[in-house]
């Protein structure tokens, strides 16, 4: 499943500038999409993820943007909720709307195909839970999805999948914070339920318990999408110490930059060696920036993290 022409392809993502849906049109200092398109090419990355829909360009506009500074988009992170059929119902003109922008930039073949990065908004009461309480998979076994919850799951998860196949895409799962698919167990439960490739991310994986080393090559013929961060756990605990929500983590920084935080980040490449990986590598550090110098400190840490990794031959 892991196989694609052209070997690692490094790309980058507006949330590592601040840019995702808790920002933009909120926050005066997030910079435009174009901006951000700058930013992204001039770091050297050959590609970057799409942020919400329309961010860095509609329909019509995106992949004129994209060719003209020769970045691919490497995908588009979008959370469902698979275990509640009816609102999951509702909410796949958000995953059409996300598709139909990947469909306006295919044939520019400007690099691998983009990726739906799906990752589970969760259902009821449990939902708020698990987002005002980031790290329960592993210390409230209590607040996992029931039998139930996982079947329902798996129904919704099987209609999402072939709604991606049927119109050309290999969607992937993201293990995210304060869902019900951050730990270890709960994502390979997920992989037991579907046949979806998993997005690894690196910095998720590890506040979610895990470590992402062992488990890419434990997961090896599952992995086809890369979200490369780290994270600082001690920084993390606190969090978990204060009772503080999910959103605390791009508010305290749990994500440094590459070479900083728990990853061991030439450990984590020579594991994607070594399962042969190719495809997309998204550099994420994701970030929640209040002033015009933290956005402009977010554009030199991704410029940081690009000279990174081309020091390791990427």
């Amino acid at each position: 499943m892991n196989k694609h022409h052209g070997g690692i392809v490094v790309a980058n993502a507006p949330v590592s500038y601040g840019a995702f849906e808790v920002t933009i049109g909120i926050d005066p200092n997030v910079p435009d999409g174009d901006a951000i398109l700058d930013e992204v090419r001039a770091a050297g990355y050959a590609g970057i993820d799409l942020g919400p829909v329309g961010y860095l360009g509609s329909v019509d506009e995106l992949g004129a943007k994209l060719a003209e500074r020769s970045l691919g988009l490497a995908g588009a992170y979008l959370e469902l909720p698979y275990a509640d059929l009816i609102a999951l119902e509702a909410a796949l003109p958000e995953l059409d709307a996300m598709l139909d922008i990947f469909d306006s930039i295919k044939a520019l073949n400007l690099g691998p195909d983009p990726r739906p990065t799906l990752a589970d908004l969760g259902v009821g009461d449990g939902a708020d839970v698990r987002r005002n309480n980031p790290g329960s998979g592993i210390r409230n076994p209590a607040s996992k999805y029931n039998d139930e919850q996982w079947a329902a799951f798996a129904k919704g998860m099987a209609i999402v999948v072939e709604r991606c196949r049927t119109r050309g895409y290999q969607p992937v799962f993201h293990n995210e914070t304060g869902t019900f698919i951050e730990a270890p167990d709960e994502v390979a439960k997920m992989l037991d339920l579907s046949d979806i490739g998993l997005c690894m991310d690196a910095g998720h994986f590890l506040v979610g318990g895990g470590d992402p080393v062992e488990y890419v090559k434990k997961w090896g013929d599952r992995i086809d999408h890369v979200h490369l961060k780290t994270a600082d756990l001690e920084r993390f605990q606190s969090i978990v110490d204060e009772g503080l929500p999910t959103n605390a983590i791009w508010e305290h920084e749990v994500f440094p930059r590459l070479g900083e935080g728990a990853l061991d980040v030439d450990a984590f490449l020579e594991a994607l060696h070594e399962i042969d990986y190719a495809g997309w590598l998204v550099v994420e550090q994701d970030i929640f920036p209040t002033t015009a110098e933290r956005f402009a400190q977010a554009a030199a840490d991704q410029r940081a993290n690009r000279a990174f990794l081309k020091e390791r031959g990427l």
